[in-house]
């Protein structure tokens, strides 16, 4: 018999289990779809409610009244999902769709035998059971989906190639590299823009999928340049988007250690930031930069074309950024190539965002861009946000570098932090979760981040429970005050703390901000 407590309790659990599978979906989206990836953040995830699931269990054999307290903080849980916000917002593409529906249908079946075979009761665990392994029935409607999803890959892929095929005087750049891509990116599309007519891969779209979108959606028979991100998380990734767009310049901005639990190695992320290159023609053009330690060291760089070297510090480069000086208006510095010296201003600052533009002017001089449009379109540049942008908020000066994860970038964020000019008694505090995904070398990371953090700032904020201890022991270690190290479980926590110590003219910088998969 259907009572009215079991109609509000299912109206109830749907409602939340629709929270839930759009969290999950999301998370399985962020993850490229991939199970491999998917499955670990899943386990700890449905690890950490069994204790809610226990409860319902025991209410099932001494009180009903427990399990009815079990589904109660699970319902409260999937409404904390449900209103958590979130760095990349769920994209509710046709694929999405249909994990949505292959999802719901599996549930469905599932409740609708529950109530056949055992009534209300048994209706009641399996719901609460839903709410709890809902990440593995996404991954079980993702398997059923397979095929139909690798068909209608398939032919995306060979509709944009066909596409791209048509476009024969298309110059196609490519840019990697751990960091420093995005801002490359947008950048160069800026500079070009000054003589082409110029499309870039928007927002996040760096992975092979989103490289199909963007043909499909967005290339026109005006476009003459088309500027293709590449991102990867591990080796073949560049090699798939290299094999589909073909193309003649490329840019690898740098080398570190990111995902390492994905590349396992840095051998591995050298040989795979480096498909770029390889993928190259003989008359193409590879652009790297020598400054970052991880280019540096990597002794297989290929020769199958020309390869022109940037930077600031490393000696024998072709092209440098030379006479760098930090302003209240941003960066003044001069791009040397042999004889010729082109000066630069923009309002971007930090020695990152010089190399992201000196990497931009390579590739612009090559393809005929004078000296004065590059000046010109540089001068008009606008920080990337969340990569070391600079702002002032209530007499504070904000250091937004929230979406950098990686070693040498937050070592120049610091760096960048250390050089403010600030009027005596300033403080200068950082916000930091530290890294993630760097497998084995993660807690020496974020010990050598603490050490730096205390050579450059007064205030540390640690943020989040993952690498609390390495950075603490590294700050510690290098001299900070213990009384100057806040411990804070999330970033609305630190965000109070930063209201109670934070005052004009103080210098705040935020650096890294952990993936929505580890919240």
């Amino acid at each position: 018999m259907i009572t009215v407590i079991t109609i509000v309790f299912a109206i109830c659990f749907l409602a939340c289990w629709l929270a839930v599978m759009r969290y999950d979906i999301q998370m399985f989206q962020q993850n490229s779809y991939r199970p491999e990836r998917f499955i670990p953040w899943a386990k700890e995830h449905i690890l950490g409610h069994w204790r809610w699931v226990m409860l319902a269990l025991a209410g099932l054999v001494w009180n009903k009244y427990l399990a009815i307290l079990a589904a109660a903080i699970m319902f409260y849980c999937a409404y904390k999902e449900y209103k958590t916000k979130y760095k990349i917002s769920i994209a509710y593409t046709a694929r999405v769709k249909r994990l949505y529906a292959t999802t719901l249908v599996l549930g469905l079946a599932l409740l609708y035998l529950a109530w056949r075979i055992g009534g209300a009761y048994v209706f009641f665990y399996t719901a609460v059971l839903i709410l709890v392994l809902d990440k593995l029935l996404v991954l079980l409607a993702n398997w059923l989906n397979s095929p139909m999803e690798k068909a209608i890959s398939k032919w995306y892929y060979n509709d944009a190639a066909r596409k791209l095929a048509k476009f024969k005087d298309l110059i196609i750049i490519g840019v990697t590299g751990s960091y420093g891509k995005t801002s490359t990116k947008n950048y160069l599309y800026r500079i070009l823009s000054e003589k082409y007519n110029t499309l870039i891969t928007p927002g996040n779209f760096n992975t092979l999928l989103g490289v199909v979108r963007t043909i499909r959606e967005q290339l026109q028979p005006m476009h003459q340049v088309f500027i293709v991100e590449m991102g990867a998380k591990q080796p073949g990734d560049i090699k798939e988007i290299c094999d589909l767009v073909h193309p003649t310049i490329g840019i690898v901005t740098s080398v570190g250690e990111m995902h390492l639990e994905t590349f396992k190695t840095k051998e591995n992320i050298q040989k795979t930031k480096f498909e770029l290159i390889r993928s190259l023609p003989s008359d193409g053009l590879g652009v790297i930069n020598a400054d970052s330690q991880g280019i540096a060291s990597y002794k297989d760089i290929p020769t199958n074309c020309p390869i022109v070297r940037y930077g600031i510090k490393t000696p024998e480069v072709d092209y440098r950024a030379a006479d760098i000086r930090y302003t209240a208006s941003g960066s003044e510095f001069a791009v040397v190539h042999g004889g010729e010296r082109t000066e630069m201003h923009t309002s971007l600052m930090g020695e990152c965002n010089v190399l992201n533009i000196l990497g931009a002017a390579v590739v612009a001089q090559r393809l005929g861009v004078t000296g004065r449009q590059q000046q010109m379109a540089v001068a008009k540049l606008r920080q990337v946000e969340h990569r070391l942008s600079v702002s002032q908020k209530g007499g504070l000066t904000i250091l937004d570098d929230a979406y950098n994860s990686n070693p040498e970038g937050a070592r120049m964020a610091l760096d960048a932090l250390a050089a403010l000019d600030l009027p005596a008694g300033a403080k200068r505090i950082v916000v930091t979760p530290g890294f993630v995904e760097l497998g084995q070398r993660q807690e020496e990371a974020c010990v050598e981040l603490g050490e730096r953090i205390a050579r450059s700032a007064d205030i540390l904020i640690i943020v989040n429970k993952y690498n609390k201890n390495a950075i603490y022991k590294g700050a510690t270690s290098a001299g900070m005050s213990k009384k100057d190290i806040i411990c804070a479980q999330n970033l609305a926590e630190a965000a109070a703390e930063l209201r109670r110590l934070a005052t004009p003219p103080d210098a705040i910088l935020y650096e890294n901000d952990l993936p929505d998969t580890f919240k």
